[in-house]
């Protein structure tokens, strides 16, 4: 034990009486409740279910709550709790193509079986800061109304849009059905489902393994390696969006004493396919190649620079090269981790006093060793 670190307890819990009264800032204010959080922090609640490998709303929001919007510091507290969850089995693969979607857009083609869907989104937002967000952008021209003005009929207004199909085909298989789309690789079914929350990351890494490792990274490295490729650094072309789709599933689940699936619930989902030229080689055919991205919740950021992600990951696999960070399995799958990189940075914060004394030592002896001769001068 470090002699400097005894009788620390007493500090720690002080410290930990700290946390909880900045938590609760001022007494004179209402206390925030949960759902508030899951209403009003939607996008919050989803990043933190997403990198916490745990789809619970009610979960992600007090995580949110008890680290004072610390993102990090909750799917740190999400991944803790999820290691107490109790393991049934496993769900039978969702049906994307039968989601229930609020958003659905694509930039490779303008006519989509079902059609463009922009649904709720900050793309088409003004980036000011605005008094009373909660207000629509027609909430000014309100005020110079006539008293006797009838208000608008929002409902009239979406009477001419026709319902959604109970199933939207994908876009990509436009280009699949011309022969114009690389296969991807594909489990075969029946095959033990790998789970990288209870095996270790370990190199050549699956395809599973890899989009398993992506949807639970963090977002901003994600991003930003992903970012890297579009400026030229791993990426040889301009990627265009296949489709993006946000919406609901429906999951189900087989008990073994049943022997049928039986629906346990629907999850909202972010969904991604970005596609890339491929020219042609000696071992395939001039064509179009594929990414795939599918988050938690309604992570648009995330669900595109995973696909741009796992299609540059992929083609390390092809060529060899790994010039470039955004190409390297290893340098990406073993950093994007926001816990894991947390704890090696934040561990600094501990004492080390010992180990620092020993780098005195050693420098005070090489500046010693090193001293000019002053006689010989």
């Amino acid at each position: 034990m470090y002699v400097a670190v005894k009788g620390g307890e007493k500090a720690v819990k002080n410290s930990q009486r700290l946390v909880a009264q900045k938590r609760r800032g001022d007494t004179r204010l209402q206390k925030i409740s949960m759902d508030q959080i899951t209403n009003q922090l939607g996008l919050g609640v989803d990043r933190i279910m997403a990198e916490g490998s745990l789809y619970d709303i009610t979960a992600a929001a007090m995580a949110i709550h008890q680290a004072q919007g610390d993102m990090m510091e909750a799917v740190f507290l999400v991944r803790a709790f999820r290691t107490t969850l109790k393991r049934f089995g496993n769900s039978i693969p969702v049906q994307t193509t039968k989601m229930t979607a609020i958003r659905r857009v694509s930039g490779i083609f303008k006519d989509i079986p079902g059609g463009q869907i922009l649904g709720p989104t900050y793309d088409y937002t003004h980036r000011l800061i605005a008094p009373d967000p909660d207000q629509g952008p027609d909430a000014g021209s309100d005020r110079h109304m006539e008293t006797d003005t009838a208000p608008p009929n929002h409902a009239a207004a979406c009477e001419d849009i026709s319902p959604l199909p109970e199933e939207l085909p994908r876009v990509i298989d436009l280009l699949q059905a011309q022969g114009l789309l690389q296969q991807d690789d594909i489990r075969p079914p029946g095959d033990a489902a790998e789970d990288l929350t209870r095996q270790p990351l370990a190199f050549p890494v699956s395809r599973s393994l890899r989009l398993q490792a992506l949807a639970r990274g963090d977002e901003g490295f994600i991003l930003g390696t992903a970012y890297s490729l579009q400026r030229g650094f791993g990426l040889d072309r301009h990627p265009f969006l296949g489709e993006l789709k946000v919406g609901y599933v429906a999951v189900r689940y087989t008990p073994p004493e049943l022997g049928f699936d039986i629906h346990v619930g629907r999850m909202k989902l972010t969904e991604c396919v970005m596609v890339n030229r491929q020219d042609d080689a000696a071992r395939k055919a001039a064509g179009f190649e594929t990414g795939y991205g599918l988050v938690f919740g309604q992570n648009e950021r995330k669900a595109m620079s995973m696909s741009l992600l796992d299609r540059s990951l992929a083609a390390e696999k092809n060529t060899g090269k790994t010039d470039y960070p955004a190409r390297d399995p290893e340098f990406i799958l073993s950093h994007c981790d926001n816990v894991e990189s947390s704890g090696f940075v934040q561990h600094l914060k501990l004492p080390h006093y010992v180990d620092f004394q020993s780098e005195l030592v050693f420098i005070r002896n090489r500046r010693k060793d090193h001293t000019p001769d002053k006689g010989n001068r």
